[in-house]
């Protein structure tokens, strides 16, 4: 039996993932919805990794955008077309014209020949139907990654800017930002981490937590230092 999934992922705490949940229970209301937070371009996506794993022939993964299936264009063009050669659907709500039905039928709607000198025309018409349907699809990964680099350039442009005029942009050195994901998160390393008597190592932790390796050391030190703060 083939399932749909869902999947979703935003790669600051400034985006809400909520939104692509929305969009893609809205037109698949029985899609099984995979969640992928804080997952920056250079670093894993476990959640993605173990989906990959589970799916079988005839399922089908549902994306918001091009941007949620790849962090660049050569990963996501590859990652497509070895999807697609194991007959797994992929369905893209903002950019459906190269949903893999669509490429199918284009792979599929060859001329049929004739049995003359006039096939090898049709060979060649049925050949540059399949490299421009695979051209479409190269095209809008490349799109995809322009758009996520131009959005980091404004974004570097704008903080330069109000730098230069004077403004203090995030949070001043030393302050700390509590959050439910931190709270949540510095409660099982206090429990779980070998640093703090438990019985599991930083890896492990960082698993368990469900936080990049940046943001894991980053609250040990702090509970580190809130200890001796306590002890002082």
């Amino acid at each position: 039996m083939s399932t749909i999934y869902g999947y979703c992922r935003i790669s600051t705490s400034r985006q809400n993932i909520e939104r692509q949940v929305r969009n893609i229970k809205e037109k698949y209301p029985d899609a099984l919805i995979v969640k992928e937070t804080y997952s920056g371009r250079y670093i894993e996506r476990p959640m993605f990794e173990r989906l990959l794993g589970e799916l079988k022939k005839g399922d089908t993964v549902i994306f918001d955008s091009v941007s949620r299936m790849s962090r660049n264009s050569k990963e996501g063009s590859e990652l497509y077309e070895k999807l697609f050669k194991e007959n797994i659907s992929l369905v893209f709500l903002k950019e459906p014209h190269i949903n893999t039905e669509i490429y199918r039928k284009a792979l599929e709607a060859k001329v049929p020949l004739t049995g003359n000198n006039v096939d090898l025309i049709l060979e060649g018409i049925n050949k540059y139907l399949m490299v421009l349907a695979k051209e479409q699809i190269q095209l809008a990964f490349d799109q995809s990654e322009k758009e996520v680099q131009d959005l980091r350039q404004r974004t570097r442009e704008g903080m330069k800017t109000a730098s230069l005029n004077g403004k203090q942009i995030g949070i001043k050195k030393g302050t700390k930002l509590i959050t439910k994901k931190s709270i949540k998160a510095k409660s099982i390393i206090l429990k779980k981490s070998r640093t703090f008597n438990g019985n599991n190592t930083d890896e492990e932790v960082m698993k368990l937590a469900g936080i990049a390796k940046g943001t894991y050391y980053k609250y040990k030190h702090e509970l580190i230092e809130e200890q001796i703060e306590s002890m002082g």
